[in-house]
Order: C-alpha cells, then structure tokens, then sequence
C-alpha cells in the first residue's frame, strides 16, 4: 500500500470513529476514559495539536467544535450527565 492511500484510509477510518461518537451521546466520556484512556476531548486536543503542529492555528474549543459537531457547552448542556460515584472511584483507580 501506498503511503497516500494508508493516509486516506485512516483519515477515513478517523472520521467514521468521529461520526459514530457523535451519535452515540449515550456513551460518557468518563466512561471512554475508564475503559479505554481517551475519550472524545482527547480526540479533539489530538486533532487541535495536529493542526497547530502543522501551523494551523487552532484553539481548544476550535477543535473539540470540530470533533464534536458542536460547541462544546452546547454538547455538555444536551448530553452529559454527572459522573456517578462508582464512574469517579473508577477513574480515580485507572489514573492514579
């Protein structure tokens, strides 16, 4: 494989990784990161730092726009919930 291709393919593979989280609200970012290390706000300070590395000038709430289709209050006010105890205790346990 060509390295253009490789390239078209993972932005590829990125942007339906990116889709199906815009869907899928139901799934909390503290959840991400208990079982996974990233979540969506990792995603989009990946995608901000890839910008900025490459001189496009990008600011953290320009990226997470970007990543998560909208404003990033507007998607917290609509979709996120408050971290239950258990979603902290673990968080706390796989970040320590």
């Amino acid at each position: 494989m060509d390295a253009q291709t490789q390239l078209e393919l993972e932005a590829a593979a990125f942007r339906r990784l990116r889709d199906h989280l815009q869907k899928r609200t139901d799934v909390q970012n503290i959840d991400m990161m208990n079982d996974t290390g990233f979540c969506r706000n990792c995603l989009s300070r990946w995608y901000q730092e890839a910008a900025n590395e490459r001189g496009i000038e990008m600011s953290k709430d320009e990226g997470r726009e970007a990543f998560y289709g909208m404003p990033f209050s507007e998607w917290k006010d609509k979709y996120q919930t408050e971290a239950t105890a258990e979603q902290k205790a673990a968080f706390a346990k796989s970040h320590s």
